[in-house]
């Protein structure tokens, strides 16, 4: 049975579907990769857009009041359009595209207001991000890396637990409570950003594993749209997280 940790992504995605039909109408690897490539085009052009209306504002201060709107805008559009595709498949292929455009928005705010603070971070976070899902692949692909049953349930019960604990805080933080040291450049803090990034990572591997199965068993050629989406999901966060850990690494400095 398939399993992923990857919420867009999730194990009975392709269970409804069979081989059968002609091959131009069904889910191909090739032609995920090049949807997912058109969706970081996308994610790039409007993050590079933002940053470049931060930096022309000639100031920080600036830069960030005239980002602030699209910078929301990414993230709570983004968090609308991602849960709607999540659920409406069959509309992937135009709600995947404006999904990549909004999490450019926030993506370009977030890192442009990163890079003021800590020079060059960006471009360290984006070579290790590509520089994961490149490694990750290569080692996918030439079978160095088979997730096992076992790594896929504990993957997926790691994602429970971290999904718990964020609502935890959630529902602290109403109360004026926050979890300390997790949050911070100590010790604890990089410990657990280290932990999300190898988190991330891993979900990597179960979306490579779990396209690699839907293209096997002849998912309708819309589902390319809906993997590239979950794939970028986890791109996004792995992303995020790890500007955070290079982040926590140079507050020490």
């Amino acid at each position: 049975m398939m399993r992923t940790a990857n919420p867009a992504l999730n194990a009975d995605t392709f269970t409804q579907f069979s081989a059968a039909g002609e091959s131009s109408h069904v889910m191909t690897l090739q032609g995920t990769v090049n949807k997912t490539g058109f969706l970081c085009i996308l994610l790039t052009l409007s993050a590079g857009w933002v940053w470049h209306l931060f930096y022309s504002a000639g100031s920080v201060e600036a830069g960030a009041k005239a980002i602030m709107p699209w910078l929301l805008v990414g993230v709570f559009g983004g968090l609308i359009v991602g849960l709607i595709t999540a659920f409406a498949r069959t509309w992937a292929v135009v709600l995947a595209p404006i999904y990549a455009v909004l999490e450019g928005f926030f993506l370009g705010g977030l890192s442009a207001v990163m890079e003021a603070q800590f020079p060059h971070i960006v471009i360290q976070a984006v070579g290790l991000t590509f520089g994961t899902l490149i490694c990750l692949l290569l080692a996918y692909t030439s079978r160095l890396i088979r997730p096992s049953e076992n790594f896929k349930l504990g993957v997926a019960a790691a994602m429970g637990a971290l999904l718990l604990f964020y609502l935890v805080s959630f529902v602290l933080g109403l109360f004026g409570i926050g979890i300390p040291y997790i949050h911070d450049s100590g010790p604890i803090g990089i410990a657990f950003s280290v932990f999300l990034v190898i988190l991330a990572s891993a979900n990597l591997v179960l979306d490579f594993d779990f396209i690699e199965t839907g293209a096997q068993q002849g998912a309708p050629k819309y589902m390319e749209w809906y993997a590239a989406y979950g794939l970028l999901v986890t791109l996004v966060w792995l992303y995020i997280e790890i500007l955070r850990l290079l982040s926590k690494l140079r507050s020490r400095d």
